[in-house]
């Protein structure tokens, strides 16, 4: 008789079975979201000592193939997470209480430098940016800060200090930039939120290619302190996760000044996530494919053919949706000076040392340091006819569709070693459709809108006009909602 192969023990079995199901139920809690990890934590559920474990093993787990962190704090978030848990017990209702999330590396965290993907020494931040102390007063636990190309210059997140970081739905490509590490590490289910910022499209372009919910809020939504203003107007905090609730959500925990914010807007008539749950009226919604001036147009098949079935959806939905472009007359000239006089701005006061620094990172701050001067003020008086030119749009229509980027995010390595000029022209021809609302200062919305047929993400972005981020969610989670579960697709590499 042939000899027979050994059995498994049943014993060994259960334990493989019950090793699975641990590891689904374990993947479903990361991937559970900000507002359902807060109200399972309230229900007593899971613990925040559970959660945060659950976070920073994940983390270290990723962290080789990813790179998303620069640093994590895995003994303070563990202390957090005890006093987290004994507040829960007292019946503390904090909104994001024991929660994990994930800060951009260009914002200050209390005994962290901030090196906003430069090498070099730099200063131990003596107390929290005046968004990340809003996030810590809800309860939210950081587990780390995530990398960022230096001083936020690109649409790729790589350096020569901190390396590469990888797109978890293919990480032969960037998660996108310069909130690359952030969007990175959401989308992998590492944390269920995280704080980005965007100066030209550098939280709704890596939510594009990420396949999250990234938005830029009207300028001055959250304060920027300790800074006045982020690079001269352009740039803001504001929110990257894996749904239009989660987004509005920290929305409502991070907004507000302080006295020392140069820009105020008026506060919003309703919460944020009452917005979001919201159902929009019929609008008017215009799409584009236009460019602004000098500008390449150029869209990819795949990503415009994408855009046209949103359309299609927003029409099935009950709005009006008709082609039309905004008047965007010369944003591109305007943004310049103000984009590269703050990169110089920045360097000059945190980075002592530039000879650490890429090339094309010393001939931005060589030009920037140039411009600093008169047409850096006449860049700024250009904006509020700017403003009136572009925001014509909304004489006709409430929202303006176009896509998130034109074509699908670079390899890893593809502009290294390229110059200041060469990236740029590059950028500008992928990423076209984002940086003229940091010049105006409106919101934007970038909203998942499918994959490419290599699997890459491609996004929606939603803008709106001043001070309008409510018509934005309330439309970004209806095309969600009809979206049927699509949203929640996860990267292959991180399916359990």
């Amino acid at each position: 008789m042939p000899e027979s192969k050994p059995s498994t023990p049943i014993a060994e079995t259960d334990r493989a079975a019950t090793s699975v199901e641990e590891q689904d139920s374990a993947s479903e809690l990361a991937f559970a979201g900000l507002e359902a990890q807060a109200l399972m934590l309230i229900s007593r559920e899971v613990s925040a000592r559970e959660l945060v474990e659950l976070a920073l093993k994940r983390t270290e787990e990723a962290q080789p193939r990813l790179n998303a962190f620069r640093v994590v704090r895995s003994e303070e978030a563990l202390a957090e997470a005890e006093a987290a848990d004994q507040r829960l017990a007292a019946g503390d209702g904090a909104p994001l209480l024991g929660v994990p999330v994930a800060i951009k590396d260009d914002v200050d965290l209390a005994g962290h430098t901030t090196p906003f993907g430069c090498g070099g020494n730099h200063r131990t931040a003596v107390r929290d940016c005046e968004a990340v102390r809003r996030l810590r007063e809800a309860g939210a636990i950081v587990i780390g800060k995530t990398h960022a190309p230096e001083v936020g210059q690109w649409h790729f997140t790589e350096t020569p200090t901190h390396g590469a970081t990888r797109n978890p739905w293919h990480t032969d490509h960037t998660p996108g930039g310069s909130s690359g590490g952030a969007s990175a590490a959401v989308a992998a289910g590492l944390v269920a939120g995280a704080i980005g910022s965007d100066g030209a499209g550098s939280i709704r372009i890596p939510a594009a290619w990420t396949g999250l919910v990234g938005l830029k809020p009207q300028r001055g939504r959250v304060s920027t302190w300790p800074d006045p203003e982020a690079f001269n107007g352009l740039s803001c905090y504001g929110p990257l996760t894996r749904s239009v609730g989660d987004a509005a959500l920290m929305l409502d925990v991070i907004y507000g000044n302080v006295p020392a914010d140069l820009h105020r807007p008026q506060p919003p008539t309703e919460p944020f996530a009452e917005s979001a749950a919201s159902e929009p009226r019929s609008l008017r919604v215009a799409l584009s494919f236009a460019t602004p001036f000098g500008v390449p147009g150029d869209v990819d098949p795949e990503h415009r053919a994408a855009i046209e079935v949103v359309a299609e959806r927003l029409v099935g939905l009950g709005h009006d949706v008709v082609a039309a472009d905004p008047d965007y007359g010369l944003v591109g000239p305007a943004l310049v000076p103000r984009g590269m006089a703050g990169v110089e701005q920045w360097l000059s006061a945190n980075v002592e040392d530039h000879s650490a620094l890429e090339p094309r990172t010393r001939t931005h701050s060589r030009i920037g340091k140039a411009l600093k001067g008169f047409p850096l003020r006449l860049s700024r008086a250009s904006e509020p006819a700017l403003r009136r030119r572009v925001g014509r749009v909304f004489d006709r229509f409430d929202v303006v569709l176009t896509p998130t980027t034109a074509k699908p995010p670079p390899r890893i390595g593809a502009l290294e070693g390229r110059g200041y000029w060469a990236t740029s022209s590059i950028a500008g021809a992928i990423c076209p459709f984002a940086f003229a609302w940091n010049v105006v200062g409106w919101p934007g919305l970038s909203v998942p809108a499918g994959l490419t047929e290599k699997g890459l993400p491609i996004g929606a972005q939603l803008l709106g006009r001043e001070n309008d981020e409510a018509t934005l969610l309330a439309l970004g989670a209806q095309l969600e909602a009809a979206a049927d579960g699509e949203w929640a697709k996860r990267p292959p590499h991180h399916r359990e």
